[in-house]
């Protein structure tokens, strides 16, 4: 396989979104892109809210000014002017979550959006070292998080904010004296906050790394389902499941029940709040300093005033969980792709010459893979590794295909005499064709599977490449032809069919260099027979590389590496190899005594 398993380990971002003032900094720099829908809701929130404050001053009104005089007729036109107030500004909260929905929605767009095109630019090295499923989760339920954030309390502390300055000023404006008694527990709340909100982050974040973990398991399970079945370990899946699932729920109601103290602590302190201004206006009114009416009024902006921290109390878990998961996505986006700071040649027609020079990488520095390999390939030649599972053959491939990049001082790989560190990758990488061990299909029709390897491609150019790959065969049998969708993982196709396919891809895609990477390996006789076919369809005057385990699939190669503890320990041809009774007469002849048993 091309993919390796080097050590777990995760690339050190340029940035990382550790401090929520950093993260909510880069929210809002994907949010501020929806000015005309920012707009709205901030206007929206200003009339809305702003009507909203009227109401307690005419309440106190109501009372000084109808209720006590006993004025029906004006009690009951301020009612219908209340009433009024009341709808219009319910209609302007109704229109501005409308908006803000639309505006959160697109701002979450935008930022999946560059999630997954910054994915598309990563390295192998950082698939590498990550679950598909963890991936998954931060593409996913992170940017739900964020979503869920975005549309519920942005508003929250929007209002919030004009509610706390409106009924600060409209308290000033009634009465200074009782405006500081209520301005008491402002310190308390604060205090108590802070207290609690540095408790809480860091285990809103454990919560999301234990989420992106189990999902991470999850996808690996049902990937594997054939696997786990076959080898009877159901129980233990389950039991392995219920173990993270059971640290996740711990994470979870830790993080939960500690944000939850919040909402309780919020309303100690409105109570205690509202108390002492009860007392000191009741206090103030007996002496004739003050009116019921004003008192009445000033109780009820007193709450508007506390109801802000309490709504944000009870946003809490959201924003907190909200940030958490954009800090796990900014995570990714701060990663470093395979272009930062790196230009290249532009890549031009290539002839196929590959000369590797005293090459020595290891995925870990304390670890190496290769030592001093060297070797030359000319125009049109075959050259197959071959060798023991771990000796270095697909590392030698990932080196060449630049999925991991010599440091300097590690050797240098040439083509057609240049430097491949020196060329653009993208450039490179369409010079090359590729053919895996594991045929990966995608969930789309046969036609457009084929067509991947070159996207411009027309019908006819297709069908060409499906006959050299002996694909026409077996497709032209199928009800719907070249048009028959392929399930998850090609799951309606035989392994060899799905071979024979990426075969199909490779051919189309016209590349000067050829790698095949065990193309042959878990499939029975026959099935060779028609990919070999394929193959040397496929090579026909290309550079090749081909890794191969079923070694008489190589004998007419140009050249035969034999790669032992990340060293070429013999090459040559197959009959000059076998002539030479060493490494690879032996491997030859116990795998020949194999296969005829």
């Amino acid at each position: 396989m091309l993919n390796p398993s080097p050590p777990r380990g995760v690339p050190v971002p340029k940035q990382r979104a550790r401090r929520a003032g950093a993260t909510v900094a880069r929210i809002w720099a994907y949010l501020s892109r929806q000015r005309g829908g920012l707009i709205a809701v901030v206007a929206l929130a200003l009339v809305g809210t702003g009507f909203g404050l009227l109401a307690p001053y005419l309440l106190g009104t109501a009372i000084d000014d109808f209720i006590l005089p006993q004025d029906r007729d004006g009690l009951l036109r301020l009612c219908l002017l209340l009433g009024g107030i009341y709808l219009f500004g319910g209609f302007a909260s109704w229109v501005q979550a409308h908006v803000m929905a639309g505006v959160s929605q697109r701002t979450v767009r935008d930022m999946r959006a560059d999630l997954f095109a910054h994915l598309q630019k990563l390295p192998v090295r950082f698939f590498d070292s990550r679950t598909h499923g963890e991936l998954m989760s931060r593409t996913t339920n992170d940017i739900e998080n964020v979503a869920t954030t975005l549309n519920q309390s942005f508003v929250q502390i929007l209002t919030s904010a004009v509610t706390l300055v409106g009924s600060l000023a409209m308290m000033l404006a009634l009465n200074v004296w009782l405006t500081l008694v209520s301005l008491v527990t402002i310190p308390l709340v604060m205090l108590a906050t802070r207290a609690i909100s540095s408790r809480t982050k860091r285990h809103f974040s454990e919560q999301q790394r234990r989420l992106g973990a189990l999902n991470g398991f999850i996808e690996e399970t049902l990937s594997g389902q054939k696997v786990v079945k076959t080898l009877r370990r159901e129980r233990k899946a389950i039991e392995q499941f219920s173990e993270m699932n059971e640290s996740l729920k711990q994470a979870g109601t830790l993080a939960q029940t500690l944000s939850g103290y919040v909402g309780p602590v919020m309303n100690v302190m409105g109570h205690l709040n509202f108390i002492l201004i009860a007392a000191a206006g009741g206090w103030m009114a007996i002496r004739g300093w003050t009116s019921v009416g004003v008192i009445v009024s000033f109780l009820n902006y007193s709450r508007m005033f506390s109801g802000p921290v309490n709504d944000l109390a009870n946003q809490y878990n959201a924003i907190q969980a909200g940030v958490a998961g954009a800090e796990r996505v900014f995570e990714i986006l701060d990663a470093e792709t395979e272009y930062d700071g790196r230009g290249g040649i532009e890549v031009g027609e290539i002839a196929g010459h590959v000369a590797f020079s005293d090459v020595s990488f290891g995925y870990r520095p304390d670890k190496p893979v290769l030592r001093n390999v060297t070797f030359a390939a000319k125009p049109g030649d075959v050259i197959a590794l071959v060798g023991p599972t771990g000796a270095g053959k697909t590392t030698v491939i990932n080196l060449l295909t630049r999925f991991y990049d010599l440091e300097p001082g590690q050797g240098t790989i040439r083509i057609d005499g240049t430097d491949i560190r020196e060329l653009d990758k993208d450039g490179l990488r369409g010079r090359l064709g590729i053919v895996l061990q594991d045929a990966y299909t995608f969930s789309d029709t046969i036609r457009e599977n084929i067509r991947y390897g070159r996207l411009d491609a027309t019908d006819e150019e297709v069908v060409a490449a499906a006959k050299l790959a002996n694909v026409h065969a077996f497709v032209r049998k199928l009800p719907q032809g070249y048009d028959t969708r392929l399930a998850a993982d090609g799951g309606n196709l035989s392994q060899g069919q799905r071979q024979l396919l990426t075969i199909a891809r490779a051919i189309l895609a016209n590349p000067a260099i050829l790698i095949l990477d065990e193309a042959t390996s878990s499939v029975d006789t026959r099935t060779e027979m028609h990919i070999q076919q394929a193959m040397a369809a496929l090579m026909k005057g290309r550079t090749s590389f081909v890794i191969a385990h079923r070694l008489n699939t190589i004998r007419s190669a140009d050249q035969i590496l034999v790669v032992d503890g990340g060293e070429i320990v013999e090459r040559g041809t197959h009959e000059e190899l076998l002539a030479r009774r060493g490494f690879y007469e032996r491997l030859y002849r116990t795998q020949f005594a194999n296969e005829a048993i």
